[in-house]
């Protein structure tokens, strides 16, 4: 029997003694283990009486971290890490999802779907908005959309800040095409890119910059687009310019029917963040909270 076979023997033996997505069929997959490396720790397993995670370790074959990591996959919560250099450093939810800053998002979360995302059709889109910039309204959309992915709702991240765009720096996607492209009737949906590192993730970039971001706002074109992708997706969230300097987070915002204000510790201004609420909540827009981050 030549080499090829006996490979091909020693993984359907390891197929029959694996279930269908064990953490060894995942590390096998990731790369992280050979066969052979499979089959040294299934020995061990039986004669020491160890999870197949413990004997891999007590080999050195794997880490603490590499058998987190398989966890996370056979659970449907994946995440990557810092090797895998996927998405920017920034989204700490794809990276540190245990961390005390992604347990916070995770209570946002509950919070939000408790405010939100009832399952109506139309309490599916939030816009999240700050007066002004570097509050780190994108950065927390970004790992907002993350988390709400790995709950197995089908989210879109949307990047309406046709002024000074980030996610798709964030996210390392082409921007070739986006939202100003729809809105602009050079492009169609097929403009929405899955984050295929993510369970049910997909992110619209921004487009290339147009010279005339409200006007693109204002036509029936955006009330369309969004009747069409609320079909599609549970959770739509919406990044805007800074609000206290545009008008796009207010159109946007109306079309959205809810807004989440967002505000930086010692950078935001409680007057213009009070200023922002009254003028929302006096235009019929729904606020559902306000959120003080550190970044």
């Amino acid at each position: 029997m030549n080499e090829r076979n006996t490979n091909d023997k020693i993984l359907m033996n390891s197929a029959t003694i694996l279930p269908d997505r064990s953490i060894g069929a995942i590390l096998i997959d990731s790369g992280k283990l050979s066969i052979n490396d499979v089959e040294q720790i299934l020995r061990l397993q039986k004669t020491d009486n160890l999870r197949f995670g413990d004997a891999a370790i007590k080999l050195e074959l794997l880490t603490p971290t590499d058998i987190q990591h398989a966890l996370s996959h056979q659970y449907d919560y994946p995440y990557l890490l810092r090797s895998d250099e996927g998405v920017s450093d920034k989204l700490v939810a794809a990276y540190n999802p245990f961390c005390p800053e992604v347990e916070a998002l995770r209570t946002l979360r509950s919070q939000l779907m408790l405010r939100r995302f009832t399952g109506e059709r139309d309490t599916k889109m939030l816009t999240i908005v700050s007066p002004s910039r570097n509050e780190g309204r994108s950065y927390l959309a970004a790992n907002l959309a993350i988390v709400f992915s790995q709950l197995g709702e089908r989210t879109l991240l949307i990047d309406a800040d046709l002024r000074n765009p980030s996610q798709h720096e964030l996210f390392k996607l082409e921007n070739r095409n986006g939202f100003s492209s729809i809105l602009a009737n050079r492009f169609d949906l097929n403009a929405v890119q899955r984050v295929n590192k993510f369970l049910d993730l997909s992110v619209l970039t921004a487009g290339p910059l147009p010279p005339n971001p409200q006007e693109l706002l204002g036509r029936t074109t955006l009330t369309t687009m969004l009747d069409q992708l609320n079909q599609d997706f549970d959770v739509i969230l919406i990044d805007t310019p800074p609000a206290a300097d545009f008008a796009d987070a207010h159109t946007l915002s109306a079309r959205a029917g809810a807004s989440m204000l967002v505000a930086r510790k010692n950078i935001s201004r409680l007057e213009r963040m009070r200023q922002q609420t009254e003028s929302m909540t006096q235009s019929g827009i729904k606020v559902v909270g306000a959120v003080i981050n550190e970044f």
